[in-house]
Formats: structure tokens, sequence, C-alpha cells
């Protein structure tokens, strides 16, 4: 089993930034990559970045040069970041960290976090 507990969520206004963080522990050496997706109201869950241990990373063409993800390296590779920049009216969800391991085919999940950007 893998556990996986967020940080960093809060409010900010469209324009601004913020950084979460993603933090793993269990079984981590099954960990294949990592990511995060995001709910909003309404609205089914989406892929919002993921990274795998060979460094290769796939965005979501909403957040393309936007938001960045990146992994501790110097932590065996079980936190994972979000710097989100620019943020919009329309990043508004609950963001949840997400980790795959693919010899299992299971994913585990986080409990999320809101991020709520106003105008």
């Amino acid at each position: 089993q893998v556990q996986l507990v967020e940080s960093g969520g809060g409010l900010v206004q469209a324009g601004g930034s913020l950084r979460l963080s993603c933090a793993a522990s269990g079984s981590i050496f099954g960990i294949n990559a990592m990511g995060w997706y995001r709910q909003a109201p309404g609205k089914q869950r989406e892929l919002v970045a993921t990274e795998d241990n060979g460094g290769n990373t796939n965005y979501a063409d909403s957040v393309k040069g936007r938001f960045t993800i990146s992994r501790d390296n110097a932590n065996a590779k079980n936190t994972v970041y979000l710097q989100m920049n620019s943020l919009k009216l329309e990043d508004t969800a609950v963001y949840y960290c997400n980790a795959e391991n693919w010899r299992v085919g299971t994913n585990y999940w986080g409990k999320g976090t809101l991020v709520t950007v106003s105008s």
C-alpha cells in the first residue's frame, strides 16, 4: 500500500501562484509514476500532470506553460510537486495526488487539496 498526503492548496487571486506538494509513504519502491489530477464542481476528474521515474512528463493542454510538475530526486522520488503559475478561475478544483504501480496495475490516491482561484 502507498499513502499519499497533499498540502499547499488554498485561496489565491487570478494571476497568482501556488505550489502543491504530495508526500508518499509505504510501499514506494513499486511506484512508477506520480502526478496530479483535479476535479472541479460538477465535472469529472481530469489529468493535470504526471511524471514517471524516467523523468518523462505529461501535461493537460489547459495547463501547459503555466504548471510545472517535479519530483524530489534526493528523497527516493517519493515527493511530487506542482508549481502553478498564472492561475485562472477555471483552475479552481480539488487537486488529487496520484501514484501508479504499473506492475500490479494499481493507482493510489490522496484525499485531495482544494485550490480556489478568485477574481
